[in-house]
């Protein structure tokens, strides 16, 4: 089995910043060989990609929303993948997901759900106007 468990998200205001993790744990899953991305949910909407990262952290993409506000990076060490976001808007509330590649050492970034085969339970951003 592999595990996903996000954290770090809040409520915050328009134009902060908030840090979401994602720690990786389970036999089944080497984290660093792996692609990781990082997605959202907000309510009545479909689940979009946010942010995506190779499983060497050569390649990175973002979605057109979020890009240049949103960074996505990755440590092996610890099997943990970030989301640092700043200059938040209220639309990006969200429930933010992260999930683990399904392609082993995918060396492009994966922008699709069925590109990825485990998921967190997801952490809540919430952005105040």
């Amino acid at each position: 089995q592999v595990q996903l468990v996000e954290s770090g998200g809040g409520l915050v205001q328009a134009g902060g910043s908030l840090r979401l993790s994602c720690a990786v744990s389970g036999q089944r899953r080497t984290f660093s060989r792996y692609a990781m991305g990082w997605f959202r949910q907000a309510p009545g909407q479909e689940r979009e990609f946010v942010a995506a990262i190779s499983w060497s952290a050569s390649n990175t993409a973002y979605a057109d929303s979020v890009k240049g506000r949103f960074t996505i990076a990755r440590d092996n060490a610890k099997n943990t993948v970030y989301l640092q976001m700043n200059s938040l808007k209220p639309e990006d509330t969200a429930l933010y997901y992260c999930a683990v590649g399904a392609t082993l050492y995918g060396s492009r970034v994966y922008y699709t759900a069925h590109e990825y085969d485990y998921w967190g339970q997801g952490t809540q951003v919430t952005v105040s106007s």
